[in-house]
């Protein structure tokens, strides 16, 4: 299999590469994660089973829309495909030391507001190879592809209307997966049914967001450059993203401050994070169960009072 993935970094840069060193590093809860190199490069690859390819061309899909941005920096995708049982994925390998100070904290707030204000060009973008006008996106929320929240399915149809892309495509897809596991949700019918009254008034701008940002999925290189990374991406309300900074234990205080400079949360985001945050706390208990059901009903609870 290394011997596949390193042609194929051969073939996709134009430059030979071979493996001379391989150990392992954290690749998530899902994946494998390998730092790969040879005398002269350094890449980062991720491994899981063959059937989970689509999740790495998707996780390329948005690293590449994210770049063409040109905003925060994120790691670009090298290749990616399958070599018998595995899939793979291959990335630029940047130099993450984690922990940032207040500087790089606050640019990347800055940096992913910009990120989230962006608006995309004219050229069409791409559904399942099939090209699609932009014109299609305006006013819309969606993606252009299916794509993977950790490693459950993510449904990203086309929607017009921010609630009913919420409701349908959001909370009750988990809250359905959810019953399929057994999980005991009595108000979760009365939640999708009060969603439209929830968001009665809210008009968000589709923005390009990262879709799973805790602090995992976000670190500062040795430069004191912040980057983001492993996105389950799509266009949707900004303060999904702001709303998952604050779930896992919260940025620091600087990313919030640097954001605002840039462009300033709407009135009533204190409410509506519960009701984001609590799509990755039902997808958590369809991922591992446990806690994350009462913690779930205890958030229905108090979104519906």
């Amino acid at each position: 299999m290394w011997d596949k993935i390193a042609a194929h970094i051969s073939e996709t840069t134009g430059e030979s590469f071979s493996i001379d060193n391989r150990r392992s590093v954290s690749g998530g809860c899902i994946n494998q994660g390998y730092a790969i190199s040879s005398t002269s490069r350094n890449y980062f690859a991720k491994i899981n089973q063959a059937s989970q390819v689509a999740m790495f061309e998707t996780e390329a899909l948005g690293l590449q829309q994210m770049a063409e941005t040109q905003t925060i920096r994120v790691p670009q995708p090298i290749c990616w495909g399958t070599e018998g049982n595995s899939a793979y994925i291959v990335l630029e390998w940047l130099d993450l030391r984690g922990a940032g100070g207040e500087i790089a904290w606050a640019e990347m707030g800055r940096k992913l507001a910009e990120m989230h204000k962006y608006t995309p060009p004219s050229p069409p973008l791409l559904r399942g190879g099939e090209e699609v006008d932009s014109a299609l996106l305006k006013g819309r929320f969606g993606w252009s592809v299916n794509n993977a929240i950790g490693s459950t399915p993510q449904i990203n149809n086309w929607t017009a209307d921010w609630a009913e892309f919420w409701a349908e495509h959001r909370i009750g897809y988990q809250l359905k997966l959810a019953s399929n596991r057994g999980g005991n949700f009595s108000r979760g019918e009365s939640l999708l049914a009060a969603i439209p009254k929830l968001l009665e008034g809210y008009k968000p701008q589709p923005s390009l967001v990262h879709g799973d940002l805790w602090g995992g999925n976000a670190s500062v290189t040795s430069a004191g450059e912040p980057v983001i990374f492993d996105p389950a991406a799509y266009w949707g309300d900004r303060e999904v993203d702001i709303a998952m900074t604050e779930l896992f234990g919260g940025f620091s205080a600087a990313f919030y401050r640097g954001y605002n400079e840039v462009w300033l949360l709407d009135s009533g985001y204190e409410k509506r994070k519960i009701f984001y945050n609590l799509y990755h706390v039902l997808n958590h208990f369809n991922l591992f169960g446990g806690s994350y059901e009462s913690q779930a009903n205890q958030m229905i609870n108090r979104i519906l009072g």
